[in-house]
């Protein structure tokens, strides 16, 4: 009996936790997969509004105007798809100061004014007022994806947590998809208006899950937290260990962080710092190797590109290839690790952006600036038949781009920070990202006249092969580690930190 007793006492406090779930509820996640179901709903509604860009300014530019609409040039059209990331990077910081109140309450409170500001989209009257209403809606849908994201990474066990962040970019990636689809049989207006419908959908399914544990009991409400954390793990489960790992490294966490008498130091401390410096750089990479350009510019870039194919069936097909690599990439994230899709991703990015800007420097200076009509007709004859060379850059490119950086950069934001500075890291590294798309997407066209098409192409390829060495220098491998609160030594990294 002694000898039982020893081994007992032998076995660590990772194992005892794994012993104290049921063997159903580690087998079936069942309530935590649909409480990420729920909530991917916030994912949907943006990606809707990502692809919405697209063929919206292709529809506003094509001189088929509704009677009494507005017309709108290249520039007017940069402002519009930029200032919502404007308001993305305005939004980061309202949504990191408005997490400490609750995951789940900053969606219920920013789903309905989503709604709206879709409706004033369709019904605006002027360049002024779509402006003013991307704006607001860049504003509240990155609160709505901070929010999803950390609430997804609080609530799953370290086995399906990279799977199901990657359900979030999936639903993203369907609700780009469905806009570019209706976006070659809808007006703008139309368009709007069936973008407007999907927030309602996320308010409601809302009411049916509970608040994340971990913001539960940072906030005292201990008594939540475990009603919470009884329904996530499922009514058979043992939570009273998970929960006590959680309940004391938070006070752990808070000593430690009040022992410090200098906030500025706490700042510093590489507890923050080293988060904030990896998801950042992982934020400007993923902005500007080019992919996000294509949320907003691809049918245009395809009109530019391709002579004898459809440029919306381009868009689609470059955003079928986004869902397919979304729905690869949720299936090895948590088998391959973080860091050899990161690294596959820099390469075939690279590879796929150098292509695609030799394609468009060698047509547009060798075909588009010649002078003899005979060389004319056979540039265009030669264009034409080699349509599938751009068309495959572009699928290479998405592909690459979902299968790695795209939902690994945002899976990183709610793995590498603490929970004491979650919602401050979250808005940091969430607006960083934003304010980079916005330079990236307004003056992706000042650098297309100034360096042309295969020049911007060009800079992204290079851009994206000092990402690969950023992964393979500075980024850490999260393939199975516990959140930190969830985590049984916690504490004592807590006082090696200090």
């Amino acid at each position: 009996m002694c000898e039982k007793a020893r081994k007992m006492t032998n076995i660590t406090p990772e194992t005892r936790i794994m012993m104290m779930r049921t063997p159903d509820a580690r087998n079936t996640y069942r309530r935590q997969i649909l409480a990420a179901l729920a909530v991917s709903l916030g994912p949907f509604a943006a990606g809707l509004s990502k692809g919405y860009m697209s063929p919206a300014l292709a529809s506003m530019q094509d001189g088929k105007q509704l009677q009494g609409s507005f017309s709108v040039s290249d520039q007017q059209a940069s402002w519009i798809a930029s200032l919502s990331l404007l308001g993305a990077f305005i939004g980061g910081i309202m949504g990191g100061l408005a997490m400490r109140l609750g995951r789940r309450t900053v969606l219920l409170t920013t789903a309905l004014p989503y709604t709206l500001t879709w409706l004033a989209t369709a019904l605006a009257t002027s360049v002024r007022m779509i402006s003013i209403a991307s704006f607001c809606a860049g504003m509240l849908v990155c609160c709505i994806n901070m929010a999803t994201l950390v609430y997804v990474t609080e609530i799953a066990v370290p086995e399906i947590r990279g799977c199901l962040s990657s359900v979030l970019k999936i639903l993203s990636q369907i609700g780009i998809l469905i806009s570019f689809t209706l976006g070659a049989y809808l007006n703008w207006t139309q368009l709007a208006l069936m973008v407007a419908a999907a927030p309602i959908l996320l308010f409601f399914a809302l009411f049916f899950i509970p608040e994340t544990p971990s913001s539960l009991l940072l906030r005292g409400k201990e008594q939540e937290a475990e009603e919470s954390l009884q329904w996530l793990r499922g009514p058979d489960a043992d939570v009273r260990q998970e929960l006590a790992t959680i309940r004391t490294n938070i006070l752990a966490s808070k000593l430690a962080n009040g022992s410090h008498t200098n906030k500025f130091k706490v700042l510093l401390s590489k507890r923050l710092t080293r988060p904030v410096l990896i998801t950042c750089g992982l934020m400007f990479f993923q902005r500007f190797t080019g992919a996000n350009l294509l949320n907003f510019y691809a049918v245009d870039l395809f009109k530019k590109t391709l002579s004898s194919m459809n440029p919306h069936g381009g868009a689609i097909a470059a955003s079928v290839a986004q869902l397919l690599a979304s729905c690869l990439s949720g299936m090895l994230i948590d088998n391959v690790g973080r860091l050899p899709l990161l690294m596959i991703s820099g390469v075939m990015m690279s590879i796929a952006l150098a292509g695609f800007g030799s394609y468009a420097y060698y047509f547009e200076e060798v075909f588009r600036n010649t002078t003899n009509t005979t060389q004319i007709g056979q540039g265009t004859y030669l264009e034409s038949s080699y349509d599938w060379i751009p068309l495959l850059c572009v699928l290479t490119l998405t592909i690459a781009f979902s299968l790695g950086i795209g939902p690994i950069s945002s899976l990183l934001v709610g793995e590498l920070f603490p929970l004491e500075y979650r919602s401050t890291g979250s808005a940091l590294a969430t607006s960083f990202s934003h304010l980079c798309g916005f330079v990236n997407v307004k003056t992706a066209t000042d650098f297309q006249n100034h360096i042309g098409l295969y020049g911007l192409f060009w800079m992204y390829s290079g851009i994206s092969v000092l990402c690969l060495l950023f992964v393979v220098l500075f980024v850490p491998e999260t393939k199975g580690r516990e959140i930190d609160e969830m985590d049984p030594k916690y504490v004592e990294s807590l006082c090696i930190n200090r």
